[in-house]
């Protein structure tokens, strides 16, 4: 008899944002597979598990997706409760589709349990809505990163379209980012904030605009990274105009 293979979101990284659903999945695994940004006291819930990390981080070594695929058909046929623990949330820029689309082919039973994307941790971090009654009617979710052998695409057209646009997987790439939206339209003043391991202790946030993405970019660490663009944060950026500096809030 197989067991049942759960996508669970590990959330933003704070433990106590994690679902019940989660932690009561976490509690009962047999066999935990989590991605590299999943924080070690989320792990800490899976006592009776075996741990295996397979995540992915730029510009380091890496779990190949298929080897991912075939790690969790293969744990489904040893064990009842197999998690599968990925950070945010596994249906927004997680590769959740290609788990499941191999996980239902081979016949394995699969669920998905949702989390708080880091989107909505970073906002609460800010204080700042993504949307606002007259400032900001429309909210996308765009990554520029593109994989190994995948084509490019205009991510830059539907961020200049959208009020308030987050950038996922954004530290690294300040400058095309920056380079890319001036390209489509985006003003140079359009105020920008970077939020670092939102959730965390060492949480950090810097102010900016889309013109100097690249120069804010350079006081970040190696957390997982957000950009947030657009006039909602202009209060925000306008603290740190007035400080002559990219306002760091560190907790």
């Amino acid at each position: 008899m197989k067991g049942t293979v759960y996508l669970v979101g590990a959330g933003p990284g704070a433990r106590d944002l994690l679902t019940l659903r989660a932690a009561r999945l976490l509690e009962q695994a047999e066999i935990v597979f989590h991605d590299a940004l999943v924080d070690g006291q989320t792990l800490a819930l899976a006592q009776r598990a075996v741990v295996v990390a397979v995540g992915k981080r730029c510009g380091k070594l890496s779990t190949a997706q298929r080897f991912i695929n075939k790690q969790l058909i293969d744990a489904a046929a040893r064990y009842r409760t197999v998690v599968r623990l990925k950070g945010g949330d596994p249906m927004l820029f997680g590769r959740a589709q290609e788990e499941i689309d191999a996980l239902q082919a081979a016949g394995v039973p699969v669920e998905v349990v949702p989390g708080v994307s880091a989107a909505f941790a970073a906002s609460a971090e800010l204080a700042q809505s993504l949307t606002q009654r007259g400032l900001s009617r429309s909210a996308v979710f765009v990554t520029p990163r593109v994989g190994d052998g995948e084509s490019g695409h205009d991510w830059a057209l539907p961020a200049a379209a959208a009020d308030t646009v987050v950038l996922y997987m954004a530290g690294r790439q300040a400058e095309a980012i920056s380079a890319g939206l001036l390209a489509a339209g985006v003003p140079p003043v359009r105020p920008a904030v970077f939020v670092e391991s939102a959730s965390l202790p060492h949480r950090r946030v810097v102010a900016t605009r889309v013109g100097s993405l690249a120069s804010a970019a350079d006081v970040l660490g190696d957390g997982p990274t957000l950009l947030l663009i657009g006039d909602v944060y202009e209060r925000i950026v306008a603290a740190a105009d007035c400080a002559d500096l990219p306002l760091q809030l560190i907790a």
